[in-house]
Formats: structure tokens, C-alpha cells, sequence
């Protein structure tokens, strides 16, 4: 089966090949004989329910940076007589990023989006991880100065972060009696009008925080990112280190509770972030650790991916 295939990310000549789980999702789907195209999400477009991009013909190869990609001229391209439109351009999930899901909803599923746009519209991945109880450590979301205090009183150190941010930014750790909340509630109040999450401190994380990749609902395997030194992110794009891991039996219990639930609401590729035995998000917009778990496994999980994609492709 020769699939055409769209996906709506940022520049792809600027990804990094050998780390860029997207770059490997295109890697992967090539290697299966499947036809691709790329734009940003500013070249979508809609009018008179035609939803159409300014996209490029893309031919990628394991190469160095610079010489991994080859795009042929933009051309106007309608997204309904494609089979498949991946959707991974990066956060922050903000309006403009929210904007495309409802136009992209407009193809879906005959020509089919992955992962479905309502529902990365409707799981937020530090608000859907909510939905399942007792998997977080403590948290708290809320705009609510005063909330947030007596949180940190009743918890001691905690971490602040934006509700809405990704890979990292923004993540602060606040210890017990820290004068600080007030000023950083004040940066946060400049940045936009959004809750924060006030979260209980898990200092299992200076062990790392897991990052477990599900296709269609099951357990595909791990990394283990390592904050540096004298730090609490343990993003990749934060200076975190990722290392080999198992999957644990409470892992895969974690994964058991919320895996028929990725797979109906249409979450074919998904992250989950675990730090000890608590489940911190639910990354359904671009998660990345492919091309790590790759290199420590031999598994390909974007292989994974796409075989779900073609059988699903196969009832349509």
C-alpha cells in the first residue's frame, strides 16, 4: 500500500536527523514506499470547506544536517486527496496551534489525521493526564494566587510550570517556606492569562523522568531522560541526558488504565511522561524520544506507527 502523505510541522530542514522524532516518522514512512509532502501550519487554509496547504514534495535520507531533507517548489495542495496528514508541529499549544485542529477536523477521518484533531483539541496533555485518578502526584491547576500558596504550604516543594508550555520552559521548583511564588505568578500574569500547575516535587526525578511511547493505545517501550547536574528538567531540550530503561510493572499498569482511552479518541502516537510511580503528562501533540528509543532498542516505534496507519488506511 503506497500512501500520500502530508505533515503539517516546522521547517524540516531545520530538524535535527538524528534526534527529530518526525524526521524518523518520515525516515520510516518512505522506507515503505509511501509519497510525502510537508508545510508549516501557516500554509493550511480553508475556504468553502476546502481545506488546502502550501506544501512542498519532501525526500529525506539519513545523512548530516543540512543534507537530510530535499524539498521540491511549494504548490497548493488539497489535504481531502491525501490519505494521511500527520500533525506534528511543536508546542506551545496556543491559539494558533489550536486554530488548525477544527480546519484539519474538516478532512478527518477520510483523509486521516494523526493524531485526530478534536481530540488533541480536547486532552490538553497537562489537563488530560487529570482525567485519570490517582496516577499524578499531587496537583494543583488554577489561576488563583492564593490557591497556589496554600498548596505550597500543605505540600512544601513544589513545581510551578505553565499550564500550556512545552519542552520544558518555564518549569521552576519552589522549596518549602521560597519567598518567590507572588513574583513568579506576576511573570507568568505578564505571558498570557492561563492557569499554572502548582505540583508536588517528586525527588525521584533526580533518577529521571520516563518517557514511555504508545501506538494506538499499547506500550511500544522507553527512555530515560537525566536532568544535569544541579537541575530539575529533565527535557532533551533542556540539557537532560537519555538513557536506556525497562518498562516496570507499575509503568505498564499505568499504561494498562490509560491505553483503552488513547485508542478511542483516535491518539494513535502518544508520550507519556512518568517520573517514580507517578504519571505526570500525556503528550499527544509531538511527542518525541523515537529516534533515542531506537538507538537503545533497535525498536522502531514510528514503524509501529505506521503499520496501525495502513490498516486503519485499509478501511476507509
Amino acid at each position: 500500500m503506497s500512501l500520500k502523505v502530508a505533515i503539517q510541522m516546522d521547517p524540516v530542514h531545520g530538524v535535527n536527523p538524528e534526534t527529530d522524532t518526525t524526521f524518523l516518522m518520515a525516515l520510516s514512512a518512505q522506507a515503505r514506499g509511501h509519497r510525502l509532502w510537508w508545510y508549516p501550519p501557516a500554509a493550511l487554509a480553508t475556504e468553502d470547506r476546502r481545506v488546502t496547504a502550501r506544501a512542498h514534495p519532501l525526500d529525506v535520507r539519513e545523512a548530516r544536517r543540512g543534507e537530510h531533507a530535499t524539498s521540491g517548489p511549494a504548490e497548493v495542495v488539497d489535504l481531502s486527496t491525501f490519505d494521511v496528514v500527520l500533525l506534528r508541529q511543536d508546542p506551545p499549544f496556543d491559539l494558533a496551534y489550536i486554530t488548525t485542529t477544527p480546519i484539519l477536523q474538516q478532512i478527518h477521518p477520510k483523509t486521516l489525521v494523526v493524531n485526530d484533531p478534536a481530540e488533541v483539541r480536547n486532552a490538553p496533555e497537562k489537563l488530560f493526564v487529570t482525567e485519570f485518578e490517582g496516577l499524578q502526584p499531587p496537583t494543583l491547576i488554577t489561576a488563583d494566587a492564593d490557591a497556589l500558596h496554600d498548596f505550597h504550604a500543605r505540600h512544601g516543594d513544589i513545581v510551578l510550570k505553565p499550564l500550556y508550555g512545552g519542552g520544558g520552559s518555564g518549569v521552576v521548583k519552589l522549596k518549602k517556606d521560597d519567598p518567590n511564588l507572588d513574583a513568579l505568578l506576576e511573570l507568568h500574569a505578564l505571558i498570557g492569562r492561563e492557569p499554572v500547575i502548582g505540583q508536588k516535587f517528586i525527588p525521584a526525578v533526580s533518577k529521571g523522568d520516563k518517557r514511555i511511547l504508545l501506538v494506538d493505545g499499547a506500550p511500544v517501550g522507553a527512555i530515560n531522560r537525566i536532568p544535569a547536574e544541579g537541575q530539575v528538567r529533565s527535557n532533551l531540550a533542556r540539557g537532560g541526558r537519555a538513557d536506556a530503561v525497562e518498562l516496570t510493572q507499575r509503568d505498564l499498569e499505568i499504561c494498562r488504565l490509560i491505553g483503552p482511552e488513547l485508542k478511542a479518541r483516535g491518539l494513535i502516537f502518544v508520550g507519556i511522561d512518568v517520573i517514580g510511580d507517578y504519571l505526570t503528562e500525556i503528550n499527544v501533540t509531538s511527542p518525541t524520544g523515537a529516534q533515542q528509543l531506537k538507538r537503545f532498542t533497535g525498536v522502531d516505534v514510528t514503524a509501529r506507527m505506521w503499520e496501525v496507519i495502513e490498516a486503519k488506511r485499509a478501511l476507509i
